[in-house]
């Protein structure tokens, strides 16, 4: 993966049929370090089913950062099914709770896989004290079929996720989000019968898989904490950094 030096979303290109990794970062400190802030493209080739004729389809992979969505903003509405219960979850499902983190990860991206381990404890750790939680995966089954849901039940059972984990297969609820990378989080504020509404839209830490920097979750339990006790968050958030989402190849927003 083409990773740049700045900040957007810089383009390179993917053999799909070899996957991609980027070296792993294990070191992990994020209970005992943070205690939770006191709230105890190569060319792929793809076959054709017209045998005298050969397509190529080129997937661009990208480092990309989030942005572009304002803070007070609703969350939009989803229905969403989840691959490992078969069980449909919608919005009006979470309406019961305080607050809300809705994350955009995927199976196979380095920086999500980076993060796998404590995006579980940060959510297990905080939705014992109300958070709602519940991430999505919008990636293109065509391009990247080790995103599908049935891999991505595995992936659930694996890391043991406290969460439903979604399939967006139409992509629409991504591009209602305004998502655009992997991982990337959503961390709204619910206040009585008001609706759902974006207090946070940064990084989970420091941490990236080509760093030497411990995974904490710092940046993202300091703004769940603010949320759960009624503090403001800061409006100052550093983006998250991840891969692109891998859009279906006629859908280009």
């Amino acid at each position: 993966m083409a990773v740049a030096a700045g900040g957007a979303t810089t383009a390179g290109v993917r053999l799909l049929s070899v996957p991609c990794t980027l070296p792993a970062i294990r070191t992990s400190s994020f209970v005992t370090t943070l205690s939770f802030s006191k709230l105890g493209s190569f060319p792929w080739r793809v076959r054709s089913t017209e045998p005298a004729r050969k397509k190529l389809l080129v997937i661009r992979a990208a480092r990309t950062e989030s942005q572009g969505v304002s803070l007070g903003f609703r969350a939009p509405n989803f229905q969403l099914p989840e691959p490992l219960t078969g069980k449909t979850w919608t919005l009006e499902d979470f309406e019961s709770y305080p607050a809300l983190l809705v994350m955009f990860i995927c199976n196979h991206c380095p920086f999500v896989k980076h993060l796998k381990k404590d995006i579980a404890k940060l959510s297990n750790f905080y939705m014992k004290k109300g958070l709602a939680v519940v991430a999505i995966s919008s990636n293109s089954v065509a391009t990247h079929p080790q995103d599908g849901p049935q891999f991505m039940a595995e992936d659930a059972k694996l890391y043991n996720y406290p969460f439903p984990y979604l399939y967006d297969e139409t992509q629409d609820v991504a591009r209602d989000f305004g998502a655009v990378c992997t991982p990337e989080f959503f961390l709204f504020k619910k206040d009585g019968r008001r609706p759902f509404e974006l207090v946070y839209h940064g990084q989970f830490d420091d941490s990236r898989p080509s760093n030497s920097v411990p995974v904490t979750g710092r940046d993202l339990s300091l703004a769940i904490d603010s949320v759960l006790s009624g503090q403001p968050v800061p409006s100052v958030q550093k983006p998250s950094v991840g891969c692109s989402i891998k859009w279906h190849p006629q859908k280009s927003w």
